[in-house]
């Protein structure tokens, strides 16, 4: 591959974004994750769901109602139909049926950890879906899931991991759209921050400054720096440097070119730069980047 940067982000139809940009999916695409588990719980009255700690979870109640008690011994009610996304698990609350049983599916998973940093941690601990913002999509994703577990047919595991990560994706745009985001997911609905990301993810090879980047949002240098930092998690500079080193790593894992190739066309003026700033990101030198799995 021999193109520019410009030509490195894939969109969902193979050609260039609309003119508003797809701008979600950008970013959504950089979140990889593996799903490994589907089970279905019936949890009796009062008593506990335990879920396995490190891993994360999307919870669908089937049947009943469940309530997370955090630490303060505060109760959010998840009724019959809702779903709950737990990046990092429970940590410290619990879930508990209500009165009568609950019936819960649920779905663990593995973030990749070399997911665009930041992304991940600055999700928040749950997001909660009603059933009446998501039964145009969970009425039907989650019954072809759980056909799909009971199917014993090879791939069936690559399937559920896909329906997995086709839940999380769309349990994430979902909440965008409810427009009570934080974090990262916070500057794509702030129309001025969102003009920002865009053109780092539309055009990575230019160096962007401060400056530029404020001016594009239609705001001050000091404002931007500010409204950015809190609403994404990380300054401007940060952010376009680690996006930049993210498509660096999937060239690298697609075989596409040499390290050397790789960090020009990233903007490094030299390899050594390049693989300093490469393990600082990722724990590991891009020499070093393995392969992708290799298909049964």
């Amino acid at each position: 591959m021999t193109g520019s940067l410009e030509n490195l982000t894939v969109h969902p139809d193979g050609g260039p974004d609309p003119a508003s940009g797809d701008l979600l999916s950008h970013v959504l695409a950089q979140i990889r994750l593996t799903g490994d588990h589907v089970r279905s719980h019936v949890v009796a009255p009062s008593k506990g769901l335990d879920l396995e700690a490190g891993a994360a979870n999307v919870l669908v109640v089937a049947d009943g109602s469940l309530d997370v008690v955090d630490e303060a011994g505060e109760r959010v009610a998840i009724d019959t139909g809702d779903l709950v996304l737990l990046p990092r698990g429970l940590g410290g609350s619990r879930l508990v049926a209500a009165a009568s049983h609950a019936s819960v599916i649920v779905c663990r998973f593995w973030f990749d950890p070399h997911s665009l940093r930041g992304m991940i941690s600055a999700l928040p601990g749950r997001i909660h879906i009603r059933h009446a913002e998501g039964a145009g999509w969970l009425d039907g994703i989650v019954p072809f899931l759980m056909l799909e577990v009971t199917d014993d047919e090879p791939g069936a595991a690559l399937m559920i991991s896909r329906i997995i990560d086709v839940i999380v994706i769309r349990t994430l745009r979902t909440w965008v759209q409810r427009g009570h985001t934080t974090g990262w997911l916070g500057g794509l609905s702030d129309a001025r921050i969102a003009r920002a990301l865009k053109v780092i993810h539309e055009r990575p090879l230019p160096r962007w400054s401060v400056e530029a980047l404020a001016e594009v949002s239609g705001m001050s240098r000091s404002s931007f720096c500010e409204r950015f930092a809190a609403l994404v998690g990380r300054s401007p500079l940060r952010y376009q440097n680690e996006w930049r080193l993210t498509l660096a790593r999937d060239m690298l894992v697609a075989r596409e070119a040499r390290v050397g190739e790789v960090a020009l066309r990233v903007g490094y003026e030299s390899e050594a730069a390049f693989s300093r700033a490469y393990k600082a990101m990722f724990g590991h030198p891009p020499r070093d980047e393995p392969a992708p799995p290799s298909g049964p």
